[in-house]
C-alpha cells in the first residue's frame, strides 16, 4: 500500500454494526509512501498514527495542474 499526503483512506467495516471510516492523510512516516501513516478522521477531526490492514483502501487524490 502506498500513498501520498492528502490521499484518502478507507477502511471498510469488518463486523456486523461498524461503521466504515474515512480519513485523509496528512504525513508520511516514509518517504516511499509506505504505512504508517498520520491521518486526520473525517467523522471526529482527531489525527491519529495508523498501520492499515486488509481493510483498508487508499482513494489517490486527483492532482489538476496550477
Amino acid at each position: 500500500m502506498i500513498a501520498q499526503v492528502g490521499d484518502r483512506i478507507v477502511l471498510e467495516a469488518t463486523h456486523l454494526g461498524d461503521t466504515r471510516r474515512a480519513g485523509v492523510i496528512t504525513a508520511l512516516s516514509h518517504a516511499d509512501g509506505a504505512p504508517p501513516y498520520q491521518v486526520k478522521w473525517l467523522d471526529t477531526g482527531r489525527t491519529t498514527l495508523i498501520f492499515p490492514g486488509a481493510e483498508a483502501r487508499i482513494e489517490h487524490r486527483s492532482w489538476e495542474p496550477t
